[in-house]
């Protein structure tokens, strides 16, 4: 039990850091303006300190930890926060940064007499926890105190109760960080090496896109001489998560990390060169009908293989030979370059070459052959006129070496454009289904979504990295990318240094994403493969989570169930609606109840983007706050909102409403059952389920 003199001496000690973060602000001087590059860069180093003492001001800390280390008579206190902060005038830590390796104890240590450990960069240190306290600081307001573990006591019943508070807080239209609130198997994530790929099974609400996150702000702080934030790169679903976690990584005191969608980096890499029509695996699926499981390799997954890679590399090998003519060059009678000649210079010095720097290489190496060869008729009366019709010559010859961009080469594989078949097309190598649905887009100049790995594995072989190189890789909802799109973003690193998340009960998009895991371990050295389960839930309560594992036990994924934290709350509510003026009522009503309990976040989360729409029609003059979200959306402003289930992913609301969860809506397939199962975990607090007719058969009785 917490007693009153511990607060005041935390107030006392609040009182003392707020002196100490004035006292450097005020020492850091005015803004300098002038011309002067190094007192540029010196006022950019102040500036920066000056933004991490202002945030700092706001929250200073959130914990504390009392450590005695080996050979020392007493315990040091450590006040641990999202950044780290020296006692003026002085080297002497006066706030531990979160990341730092004595702060791991904090996260790790779950109670205990025994002697603990930390890795420290001078090795290993030994010592003992006295006590680990959690402190809740908003606005430079003292709110909580509590003490998780003291050494000798009894330590019931309190190690969650820090957590349980902050997991009852509401949401609003960002996700928040939870340096506070990290738990030990999430640490481990956190910090661990940078040279793996992670890749991380975490249930509904097991904060693993989180997790990523502050693995990210680690890397930067951990190996800040090996990696830069502009080198390291956010891979998510959509434009609107984006914007949903974009307040994360501020708050933690790093930016310049870009964080974009594969799309949106794909044709960008492909400078614009590719016009994007949709998507031929969601085409397959619903010309086979909505409750269709995918039972076998759709355009999309076919596509998105490592044995599809293999293909693209075939042709580009055969690509590689077929490249320079088969004919010598000429520039005059009795001189010749023969095949032969370039042949060696191609394979020899300039084969560590990209396709067209390799042929620009080799053209250069032409024209100085050329250079060297006038000396034979520089004396010669007609010399000069011999010289300049050779000039004439190798123009027309090395119109022949123009390497194609990467759009024109696939659609040479496609048969595209070429009036007779040629060595690279795929016809009869892939399934037809497949050439000739892409055929027919590349006729038009169009592609799919699942062409675009292919394209950057040309681009690539043509044009080399071109600087894109990546320190690390966050790759989130990684069920719904393809091994293929994996293997482009690992060559665009040096080592691979990846935190590949997602979650397979979550793998909406099963007709061009993966199914297991392992379907991405050959792309990667065995000792270079970390994997994580992550089961416990923090986000919904034991009611919520409860009902969403019935729908998931009933599938035929095999994935272990979520776990939650206790946290009770009101029990689901499943109700039979008929009529829509009884359904649209109801709605209204639950919205009405919610916000009158504080719930600041609402959504009505429908099957489809036609009933989103129709719903939000519905609801316009009655509920004008309301917002649709919508395919392409680029932020979330929070409050009540509308949107169909699968741009729900990744997002969670205070309250959920599913407005029709019918037989007819939400069938028989798995992947109706993964639909439902997004859709009733992005609730924290309340969730509801309305249905017309008979009910879904996912949801028991």
């Amino acid at each position: 039990m917490v007693i009153q003199s511990a607060y005041q001496q935390e107030q006392d000690k609040l009182k003392g850091t707020f002196a100490e973060i004035a006292k450097q602000l005020g020492s850091i001087g005015p803004r300098y303006y002038g011309d002067d590059y190094v007192e540029q860069l010196l006022d950019e180093k102040r500036e920066e300190n000056r933004q991490r003492l202002e945030l700092l001001a706001r929250e200073p800390y959130f914990g504390r930890l009392d450590f005695q280390e080996n050979a020392t008579a007493s315990p040091s206190q450590l006040y641990i926060g999202k950044r780290g902060m020296e006692q003026a005038d002085s080297v002497r830590p006066y706030i531990i940064d979160w990341r730092a390796p004595v702060a791991s104890l904090f996260y790790s240590f779950t109670g205990g007499e025994d002697k603990v450990e930390y890795e420290a960069p001078d090795g290993l240190i030994e010592g003992w926890v006295h006590r680990k306290r959690n402190l809740a600081i908003r606005d430079r307001i003292l709110e909580r105190v509590v003490d998780s573990y003291v050494r000798g006591g009894e330590n019931l019943g309190v190690t969650d109760e820090f957590l349980l508070y902050r997991l009852g807080e509401n949401k609003d239209n960002r996700l928040r960080d939870i340096v506070s609130t990290i738990q030990a198997e999430q640490d481990q994530i956190i910090r661990a090496p940078r040279e793996k790929a992670l890749i991380i099974q975490g249930a509904a609400g097991s904060g693993k896109t989180t997790v990523a996150l502050h693995r990210l702000a680690f890397i930067l702080y951990r190996y800040r001489d090996e990696v830069k934030a502009e080198n390291m790169i956010i891979f998510a679903p959509n434009l609107m998560f984006l914007d949903y976690i974009s307040g994360v990584l501020p708050e933690l005191g790093v930016g310049n990390i870009r964080q974009t969608t594969f799309t949106d980096w794909a044709i960008e890499m492909l400078e614009g060169t590719v016009k994007l029509t949709g998507d031929d695996s969601s085409e397959w699926f619903a010309l086979s009908g909505h409750n269709r499981n995918v039972t076998s390799e759709t355009p999309g997954r076919y596509k998105g293989s490592l044995f599809y890679r293999e293909l693209i590399e075939e042709k580009l090998r055969q690509y590689e030979i077929i490249l320079l003519p088969q004919e010598e060059f000429i520039p005059w009678d009795g001189k010749r370059l023969t095949v032969d000649t370039m042949r060696e210079w191609y394979d020899g010095e300039l084969s560590r070459y990209p396709f067209a720097e390799r042929i620009e290489r080799l053209i250069a190496r032409m024209k100085r052959w050329l250079d060297i060869a006038a000396s034979d008729i520089a004396f010669h009366p007609s010399g000069n006129e011999q010289l300049k019709n050779a000039k004439k010559r190798l123009q027309v010859y090395v119109k022949k070496l123009i390497v194609p961009d990467p759009l024109h080469f696939y659609k040479q594989l496609f048969g595209v454009g070429k009036s007779g078949k040629s060595t690279l097309d795929l016809s009869g190598m892939i399934p037809s289904d497949v050439y000739q649905t892409t055929a027919f887009r590349l006729a038009r100049n169009e592609v799919a979504y699942e062409d675009l790995a292919a394209l950057l594995w040309i681009r690539i072989a043509f044009k080399g990295i071109d600087g894109h190189r990546f320190d690390h890789v966050v790759l989130d909802e990684a069920q719904d990318a393809s091994p293929f799109q994996i293997a482009v973003m690992q060559a665009h690193m040096k080592i691979p240094s990846f935190t590949i998340l997602g979650d397979l009960a979550q793998g909406i998009h099963e007709y061009r994403g993966i199914h297991q895991w392992e379907e991405l371990y050959p792309l990667f050295e065995s000792e270079a493969i970390a994997y994580h389960s992550l089961r416990q839930s923090y986000r919904s309560t034991t009611e919520i989570i409860e009902f969403a594992n019935q729908i998931l036990s009933k599938t035929d994924t095999g994935l272990p169930l979520a776990i939650p934290v206790f946290r009770s709350g009101d029990l689901v509510q499943v109700k039979q609606l008929d009529v829509d003026n009884e359904r649209i009522s109801f709605i209204l009503e639950f919205i009405r109840k919610e916000r009158s309990n504080g719930m600041h976040t609402i959504a009505l989360i429908t099957r489809t983007s036609d009933e989103a729409k129709s719903l939000f029609a519905d609801l316009q003059d009655k509920e004008p706050e309301a917002q649709l979200m919508e395919e392409n959306q680029t932020n979330y402003r929070g409050g009540l909102s509308v949107l169909p289930a699968y741009l729900a992913k990744g997002l969670e609301f205070d309250a959920v409403l599913l407005p029709n969860v019918n037989s007819e809506l939400y069938g028989s397939s798995t992947r109706d059952a993964k639909l439902l199962y997004v859709a009733c975990t992005r609730a924290l607090h309340s969730l509801c389920l309305l249905y017309a007719g008979d009910r879904s058969f996912w949801i028991s009785n």
